[in-house]
């Protein structure tokens, strides 16, 4: 919390405090780490405070550089509302729908005139913003910082300034960020929001942290079995912290397998419940500890031809996120036709139909003929 004692006097106010989180609609999709932050709003919540989602329609046409190492793809509009519609869908299973306040960003960003840009833009010094270490990195090797990437923390900052905050929420990473919101409110005569950051929670490679855009994320809408599998996929190393954010407050196994079975067991029945939490167990020690099919495998219709292109039928079908990744998966033998390993990448129709297709651990599909 920055700066230290805020909290306390904001607290002393004698009013409901506004705790601002930003939302990211690159994606629809909200993961664990991000429901973790969530239920540290519920807590606002349930205390009286008024939480504010903004949602970063405008700024998401920017691209929020924080710890990239690159600049960010810019996705179409149409994806972009339709992603921050069903995010802010998913946040209503952790905060009250009729207490949380939900605003787009494009509302004001996107009024700003030409002259009011510039007059935001003083309010920071370039030095000030190559000081953030992506920023740095990136300019110390020689790598192309667009001005729009530079100007990104202005236009968070600003999203304090129309909702005049109280407090701005997020991970570590977004640290700069949010001091930038501090620094900005008080250039235009607002009382600074107190900065609250909270950890990073590290996604299935228990390397990176859990990121929509790196894919190794758990969203808290998948199905039992997809959520329990995920979370036994999590290395060794990645449980304590895994066990402190997510499920904290209970004593666990000593074996790490044991541990990890009831980190499993704890994450899906937070969100399907205890027969969903059963249904993922029993699915996981079917089809990966005991190297079964499930006992109910979705159908798909073959396409039309003769002759089959894997890669795009797996991604046609969601068994794999690209056809580079499809093709990955078939090199390395994680493709099985019948539970034998297939390694073309065509085959011809008549060995799909009726086939049972397995990709990876617990990806499986049945074909048949159109």
């Amino acid at each position: 919390m920055l700066p230290e004692g805020e909290l306390e006097r904001k607290l002393k106010l004698g009013r409901p405090l506004r705790v601002k989180l930003g939302i990211d609609p690159t994606a629809p999709d909200i993961h664990l780490g991000f429901a973790f932050v969530l239920d540290r709003l519920a807590e606002f919540q349930r205390a009286g405070h008024t939480i504010v989602l903004i949602v970063g329609d405008y700024t998401a046409r920017i691209g929020d550089p924080s710890g990239r190492s690159d600049e960010r793809p810019v996705l179409p509009d149409e994806v972009l509302d339709a992603n921050a519609k069903e995010f802010a869908e998913q946040a209503f299973r952790v905060l009250d729908r009729e207490q949380t306040e939900i605003r787009f960003n494009g509302e004001w960003l996107g009024k700003l005139s030409y002259a009011e840009v510039v007059r935001l833009a003083r309010t920071i010094t370039v030095a000030r913003i190559l000081e953030r270490d992506d920023f740095a990195k990136r300019f110390a090797a020689h790598e192309p910082i667009s001005i729009s990437e530079l100007l990104y923390p202005l236009m968070q900052a600003y999203d304090s300034v129309a909702i005049e905050a109280d407090i701005e929420i997020g991970g570590t990473d977004q640290l700069y960020n949010l001091l930038a919101g501090r620094d900005v409110m008080q250039d235009y005569g607002l009382d600074p929001q107190l900065v609250m950051t909270y950890p990073l929670l590290v996604g299935l490679d228990g390397e990176e942290k859990m990121s929509k855009s790196r894919g190794n994320y758990i969203g808290i809408n998948e199905p039992p079995e997809e959520m329990f599998g995920k979370t036994m996929s999590i290395p060794d190393a990645a449980l304590p912290q895994w066990w402190e954010l997510l499920v904290d407050g209970y004593t666990h196994p000593d074996d790490p397998m044991q541990w990890k079975l009831e980190l499993a067991r704890r994450i899906v029945a937070r969100w399907h419940g205890e027969d969903g939490a059963r249904r993922g167990e029993e699915h996981f020690t079917r089809v990966v500890r005991e190297h079964q099919a499930p006992d109910e495998v979705p159908e798909a219709t073959l396409p039309d031809g003769d002759v089959i292109h894997l890669p795009a039928l797996l991604v046609e079908h969601g068994a794999a996120g690209s056809t580079s990744e499809a093709r990955r998966l078939i090199g390395q033998g994680g493709l099985k036709l019948d539970g034998e390993p297939v390694t073309e990448l065509d085959l011809p129709r008549e060995r799909l139909e009726g086939a049972l297709i397995q990709a990876g651990k617990r990806r499986f599909i049945r074909f048949r003929g159109a």
